[in-house]
């Protein structure tokens, strides 16, 4: 499996594991010219922002630890803009992270992860 197919996968996973919650999806792969947010959701009567990372192994780390600075930055100002476009400003929202960890079939959800 090839990093695109990892991360297809790994976000149809989270995608699976938020309808389970009771998520309605708003986005998924939002993009704009500055960005791209993997899945906008309303759960919990929260606007969820969430980037995905999936992992077949821990070699280079634990996922969420690839969201960095310069990640969360973008993901940031791509929210900015769905919230100014979607006139959402008085809505509340948050920030998560969903690690999928691929060989052994876990889900790790980081709430308010930024």
């Amino acid at each position: 499996m090839n990093n695109k197919e990892k991360g297809d996968f790994g976000e149809n996973v989270a995608l699976k594991y938020l309808m389970s919650k009771g998520a309605k999806v708003l986005e998924k792969n939002y993009k704009i010219k500055t960005g791209e947010i993997d899945i906008i959701t309303k759960l919990d009567n929260q606007i969820v922002f969430v980037e995905v990372k999936a992992r077949s192994n821990l070699k280079f780390g634990y996922p969420s630890e690839a969201v960095n600075y310069k990640k969360i930055k973008k993901i940031i100002s791509t929210a900015n803009y769905y919230i100014l476009r979607n006139n959402l400003h008085n809505e509340p929202m948050r920030f998560d992270v969903i690690e999928i960890y691929l060989n052994e079939n876990k889900i790790n959800h980081i709430v308010n992860a930024f």
